[in-house]
């Protein structure tokens, strides 16, 4: 019966898709138009409709997205993009539909962009050869497959070729945020013409519009552009030169385009719109799509280990508590059936906590439409308590029971600590942090009476003291001092010490947005606060003394019946009650705030980086040492070591080490760790050791296999998008969200919700709609999809040429062998093939020229391939060697950039100059300039060149380190003199900025120039000087951003958000110059540096005499 309920229900939802498809407007996205149809992706998959509208049929059904679509010239063939094999590849198939053929294999991302004029090939986009992973590069691929053939343009995001193949009309490079509406910083898109010949280019007018989506008809060029308000269609005249609206625009953004004989295909967010062009008339084509959408069916997914987060155990460690897919589950430590708590598919449930008397969970809910506390029965029965958090409505975190059960502390999005009760729902805000920061520094924990919290809280100095505050005081007291960075504070179980750890060298890294804090070693010590002033050290000397002998048990018999004159049994009986008694009666704390300072101790603990501290049973702690430098590489997979302290033997011991993360039960007798994604209980009382046999009953690791959740991804997308809308509301650094009233926004788009077709069409719809907030730093990404396993090609690190049929090597990328990540297969010892050498076979399969080298080495990244090379096309001399091909070769290929600039500086300046490149202003940026400012000291002059910075921190080190003057000069007896700072360059210095540098790489050309220390050469820089740090993700795994924090300058203005830095030097990265090896930016950088040295010189110094002070005395020489 129940088989048939949900079988029922089942089908009435896939009607309800049906229906949605025909009511609800759909995101019909990239269409192309051919004399007689349209062709557009919806859910994921490619569909076909007659130009005059009507039942649209599906051409590819497949996982995964397949979009891109592009009509050949004669409408019989289409060009996609296709992720079959769980990379993105140019595939073509009969426009009528058919087995698609797949053109490219290379690992990178292959993008369908049209076709060669004569339908003989297929024009794709890909960063396969690029230095800089962002930036694409144009290619063609034959139609019948081979060799891609690289269009001879150092950068070109997307384009199109002129109607006899001579010219493309192309989009220079890329932007970061596509759908950031009115955007006019320095990534705002221009279209270029190009005369493939030679490269040169003609650029067509515009006033920092952001042009973009060419198509070629005749001799005109049409695209999209929002140079006069919301991105419509307008033409340019390749003859008259002029530019013309050609369709006006007042509405929702027009998307994309496609030109086809006689007609452009709109995508006007939301609608299809086909203008004819003979005519001019524009007409809305209505499309109907039914048919199984599979994304969007309910079903039951696996919970991956990855998604369980919040995680907590019971009070006696019997089950552990979590949220996973916005669900509430407990889970067996040996026996029984994992549960789900909630069954809530369209709400999402977060941060988990179990009452110390086993009773309830309470966990955080949106159920209600903003979050709220609920509390429910451990088991899941009966009814839901609903506590709510208060207006204005914010994100909370972490849940804390106090140890009687009847008050939830908990810390929320606007810095706060509050303490609910539970009966009456009564809130009390304890206190509030100084500093917003990606730390979330407080760390409430309870007292054991439930009567005292503390916490630790940012001073105006930016270090953290611990406090206390008295729930019957409503008052909160400042326990250390303050010159200490304090973190980590937890109550023993006793009642009577307060353990924290506290660091006194954290100097710079109190900083966490400046790069100076980076590679900042810190140790943190142990301490304890005894609270009341009459009690004892917990470290007070100890001494062996011999114990006097007590007196025999028979004499204590006899007392005991003297003194109470009651039986034996009964008298043992009541002084076993009265010892029970004594063990249960509460803790008292108290705190005395007199002396305090004076009881403060540090305990025998060695320092260590510390990351966390936990109290266990009475006298025992469990502190988690990470990293005393925690870098870029450590983030993702922070492992760190426990270890145990034993108070009464005032001894440390090693626990467990790697682990990610640990929880401890109320009494502390049980642990639960997690190392990578195993989920580990154990016992405390002694470390797990390897080797020590099966787990005792209750212990060992989580039986997580055959976790299931089920969802309704319908459901679940409403819930996501409501989510997206107050994330903006309650983390956007402008409390006015930059005029725009979300409500009236949310309501436009929400009409989409129940059209969507597939997970990524929600992250497009996220996109459009939150661009309306014009702010840098808005990203969407992540997101359920089914699984595609991807197929990974190999590579071997190398450029090839096509000569005798078979392929030559041109370049070899040599990358750093001693480098884990930059590893070149074919300078490996016992590889060792050289330029000009022909790549003849691999794996037995031989190569020709016609042949697409990247399928002959489908599925063999990281493993061992050979390969047959020689110094002769047909053979002779050839040798068989062994290779591991890589995934990718963007690392090489940006190392060989970087050592080539170096090389062209040094040669331009006549080894004057040093060369610097900057990455990003995060560990990547910091690591370079460490690595190639200091190995250049000596040199005269300085170019910096940040073209492509990434951002991350923001490059005060750097700027500090750049305008070090040169303060004295210092002789030794031996070797030559030296100055003071010794690791400075003392000369001019030129920064070479571009439209790729941003957020981070927008602050250090802006703080360059503050500084004074030189001129700016390039072009304009992104314009995103706001910043994005912890936000909750969605149910699915998905999340969106908003900037919590923004830069403005010491005047009062917000000087480079949406705006970018302009160069002193505006130079173009011209196509023709690049294309005869030249580098104009860098060039000009170096010229200006060379100008400014050649008029000021480094000065000469004089040598003052050495001191003579016996002349004419005796003693003198």
């Amino acid at each position: 019966m129940r088989k048939l309920v949900f079988a029922l229900c089942a089908a009435a939802f896939l009607c309800s898709v049906q229906i949605h498809a025909q009511s609800a407007p759909l995101l019909l996205r990239e269409p192309t138009v051919s004399k007689t149809e349209i062709v557009f992706t919806y859910g994921g998959d490619l569909w076909s409709v007659s130009r005059n509208g009507g039942d649209a049929h599906r051409l590819t059904s497949a996982a995964g997205t397949n979009i891109d679509a592009r009509f050949s010239p004669d409408g019989s063939m289409i060009a996609f993009t296709g992720s079959y094999a769980g990379n993105r590849d140019v595939y073509v198939m009969p426009a009528t539909g058919g087995q698609p053929k797949r053109l490219t294999y290379h690992p990178a991302d292959d993008e369908a962009m049209g076709w060669t004029p004569d339908g003989k090939g297929v024009l794709f986009r890909s960063n396969r050869h690029a230095y800089y992973h962002a930036n694409n590069q144009l290619y063609t691929v034959p139609v019948g497959g081979g060799p891609a053939a690289e269009l001879p343009l150092p950068i070109a995001e997307e384009g199109v070729l002129s109607p006899d193949g001579s010219h493309l009309a192309y989009v220079p490079h890329g932007k970061w945020q596509r759908a950031w509406k009115h955007y006019r910083g320095g990534q705002t898109t221009p279209i270029w013409i190009a005369d493939l010949k030679d490269s040169s280019v003609q650029k067509i007018p515009r006033e920092n519009s952001n042009d973009f989506n060419p198509m070629w008809v005749g001799n005109t060029i049409y695209f999209l552009s929002d140079r006069n308000g919301a991105v419509s269609l307008f033409a340019y005249d390749t003859e008259s030169k002029q530019v013309r609206e050609v369709v006006k625009n007042d509405g929702f953004d027009f998307k994309s385009a496609s030109a086809g004989p006689d007609a452009i295909v709109i995508e006007q967010f939301g609608a299809l719109k086909l203008l004819d062009l003979p005519t001019g008339q524009v007409q809305t084509i209505n499309v109907k799509v039914s048919g199984d959408l599979p994304e969007v069916r309910p079903q039951f997914v696996k919970v991956e280990a990855k998604r369980l987060q919040n995680f907590s155990l019971s009070p006696a460690g019997v089950r552990v508590v979590a949220e996973a897919w916005g669900e509430i589950f407990t889970i067996p430590s040996d026996k029984g059936d994992i549960r789900n708590l909630t069954h809530s598919p369209a709400v999402a449930d977060r941060d988990p906590a179990w009452s110390p008397d086993g009773k309830w969970i309470c966990y955080f809910s949106d159920e209600p439409g903003e979050y709220e506390l609920q509390v429910r029965e451990q088991n899941g029965s009966g009814a839901v308590q609903h506590i709510s958090l208060g207006t204005p409505p914010s994100y909370f975190y972490n849940p804390v029971w106090s140890p009687d059960s009847k008050k939830i502390l908990y810390t929320d999005k606007r810095l706060n600590v509050w303490i609910a009760e539970v009966a009456t729902g009564k809130l009390t805000k304890a206190d509030t942090d100084r500093y917003d920061d990606p730390r979330r520094n407080l760390h409430p924990a309870w007292a054991p009476d439930s009567k005292w919290i503390t916490y630790t809280k940012q001073l105006a100095n930016h270090l953290r003291a611990v406090f206390v505050y008295s729930l019957d005081q409503s008052k909160a007291f400042q326990i250390s001092d303050g010159l200490s960075d304090a973190e980590y504070a937890v109550f023993d179980k006793n009642g009577k010490s307060l353990y924290f750890t506290a660091s006194t060298d954290v100097g710079l890294g109190a900083s966490w947005l400046d790069m100076s804090s980076l590679d900042h070693p810190q140790s943190r010590s142990v301490y304890v606060a005894v609270l009341r002033k009459d009690d004892v050290s917990p470290l007070a000397p100890e001494s062996d003394e011999e114990k006097i002998k007590e007196a025999k048990e028979e004499s204590k018999k006899v007392e005991i019946k003297v003194k109470t004159g009651k039986s034996k049994d009964k008298a043992v009986e009541e002084a076993k009650e009265e010892t029970e008694k004594k063990k249960e009666e509460p803790v008292s704390v108290r705190v005395d705030m007199d002396g305090i300072g004076q009881r403060i101790l540090a305990l025998p603990i060695p320092s260590r980086g510390y990351l966390g501290l936990s109290a266990g049973a009475t006298g025992i702690l469990f502190l988690a040492e990470g990293p005393s430098v925690i870098r870029e590489s450590d983030q993702e997979d922070l492992k760190t070591t426990l270890w145990k302290f034993d108070l009464s033997k005032r001894k440390v011991d090693k626990f467990l080490e790697e682990v990610n993360d640990y929880t401890l039960s109320d009494d502390g007798g049980k642990m639960l760790y997690r190392k990578g994604e195993q989920f580990v209980i154990s016992a405390t009382a002694e470390a797990p050791s390897a080797g020590a046999g099966p787990p005792k009953p209750g212990e060992g690791p989580l039986k997580l296999e055959g976790m299931q959740v089920y969802i309704e991804p319908r459901a679940m997308w409403k819930q996501q998008y409501h989510e997206a809308w107050r994330i903006e509301r309650d983390f956007l650094y402008d409390p006015n969200h930059h005029g725009l009233d979300l409500a009236k926004a949310e309501k436009k788009y929400a009409p989409y919700i129940d059209g969507l077709g597939s997970r990524d069409e929600l992250n497009y719809l996220f996109e459009d709609a939150l661009g309306e907030i014009q702010v840098g730093h808005v990203f969407v990404g992540g997101g359920y999809r089914p699984e595609i396993k991807p197929v990974k090609t190999g590579l071997l690190g190398a450029d090839y040429a096509i000569d005798n049929n078979r392929y030559r090597v041109a370049r070899v990328f040599n990358g750093e062998n001693w480098n884990p990540d930059l590893q070149a297969p074919l300078t490996q010892p016992g590889v060792n093939v050289k330029v000009g050498e022909y790549i003849l076979a691999v794996a037995g399969r031989d190569l020709h020229g016609s042949d697409d080298i990247d399928s002959f080495f489908e599925g063999t990244a990281g493993k061992q391939v050979t390969i047959k090379v020689g110094p002769n096309p047909d053979g002779k001399e050839s040798r068989e060697v062994t290779v591991i091909p890589i995934d990718s070769e963007t690392g090489l290929r940006h190392l060989a950039w970087i050592e080539g600039n170096r090389r062209k500086v040094d040669e331009l300046s006549g080894g004057r100059v040093a060369y610097v490149h900057l990455p990003n202003t995060a560990g990547g940026g910091f690591s370079s300039f460490n690595r190639y400012y200091f190995a250049q000291v000596g040199k005269e002059a300085a170019v910096l060149d940040e073209r492509f910075n990434e951002g991350g921190d923001l490059a005060d080190y750097i700027i500090d380190s750049l305008r070090r003057p040169l303060m004295s000069l210092g002789e030794t007896r031996e070797g030559e003199d030296f100055g003071s700072p010794g690791a400075a360059i003392y000369g001019p210095k030129a920064m070479i900025i571009n439209e790729m540098a941003g957020s981070g790489g927008d602050a250090q050309p802006w703080y360059f120039r503050k500084a004074g220390i030189g001129p700016l050469v390039g072009k304009q820089t992104w314009g995103g000087l706001v910043g994005i740090w912890d936000y909750p993700d969605f149910i699915d795994g998905g999340g969106v951003t908003a900037p919590r924090g923004a830069l403005f300058g010491l005047a009062g203005e917000f000087e480079v958000e949406g705006h970018g830095i302009k160069p002193d030097y505006d130079v173009e990265l011209d196509p023709a110059a690049v294309r005869q090896g030249h580098d104009p930016q860098l060039e000009k950088a170096v010229a200006v540096v060379l100008d400014l040295l050649n008029k000021n010189p480094l000065p000469k110094y004089k040598k003052p005499p050495y001191p003579n002070f016996h002349q004419g005395d005796d003693l003198g020489k």
